[in-house]
């Protein structure tokens, strides 16, 4: 008979006496910290943090990152002591691998997100973002509905400064963008079309917003009401939406088929 599992106990401990393994090879986008820190709001904390024994992380980093973010001063754990070095290790790796074994039943998911959004909402804290939802259903629920969720119950997110202000230089890469300034430069082209192409080749310029983020948490406000206005942060999400921001998603969404273009006329 196979022996019964361990239990281990629940306890809490400060945030920043947690300690993140070194060797973690689970990456943590900010976009990604940014879902759990909304599901954390939404739900509370309910994925305890596992522990070596010392306050070392052994699953959890992600959450961890997240209640950073969101100021927490203590988390729930789960002590897991008893496992040896090599268990613990092996640990790390297979609780972020399973779960990628998971599939999905694409019908009973449409079910499940439609009456929610038929409820009123916000499908962005179940973890899909925009563009997967119009590739889940056939037909979205009710467009306008959906939009309107999306843009009032996203919560704006926290601009803190964490690191050194960053030089506007670092901020954007346009290595692309200024070779084919150079070859529309000496291209034999009228005045009007060579203004044309230089503008789209602006397209090619490549914006780091982690970066962006830090600089706009160092910037004065006169600075940072002009990266709002230029969408490269979004605070107050009413505003995106007078700004075009939802009618951008929908004409998206119309160029994929799902939704006619006189839903959003």
């Amino acid at each position: 008979m196979m022996p019964a599992p361990k239990f281990p106990q629940y306890k809490t401990v400060p945030t920043a006496s947690l300690v993140p393994y070194v060797r973690n090879a689970r990456t943590h986008s900010p976009a990604q910290v940014d879902k759990i820190a909304a599901s954390i709001r939404e739900f509370g904390f309910l994925n305890p943090i596992i522990t070596d024994g010392q306050n070392g992380i052994v699953a959890g980093h992600g959450r961890v990152m997240a209640a950073q973010k969101l100021g927490l001063d203590t988390l729930p754990t789960i002590d897991a002591a008893h496992l040896t070095e090599a268990q613990r290790r092996a640990y790390v790796l297979a609780d972020n691998r399973t779960a990628l074994d998971a599939g999905w039943d694409n019908d009973l998911l449409r079910i499940e997100l439609q009456d929610l959004d038929a409820a009123g909402f916000d499908l962005t804290l179940t973890g899909f973002d925009l563009n997967e939802l119009t590739v889940l259903f056939d037909d979205l629920p009710d467009p306008e509905t959906l939009s309107e969720n999306y843009s009032r119950k996203i919560e704006a997110p926290i601009y803190e400064i964490r690191g050194e202000k960053p030089a506007p230089a670092d901020l954007y890469d346009e290595e692309k963008a200024q070779r084919l300034r150079k070859s529309i430069a000496s291209a034999d082209v009228p005045e009007d079309i060579r203004r044309f192409l230089e503008i789209a080749a602006d397209r090619h310029t490549v914006l780091n917003f982690s970066r962006i983020a830090e600089f706009y948490a160092h910037s004065s406000a006169d600075v940072q009401e002009l990266m709002e206005q230029s969408a490269l942060i979004i605070i107050d999400y009413d505003r995106a939406v007078e700004d075009g921001f939802v009618k951008l998603a929908k004409g998206m969404m119309e160029q994929a088929g799902k939704i006619k273009a006189s839903d959003h006329a």
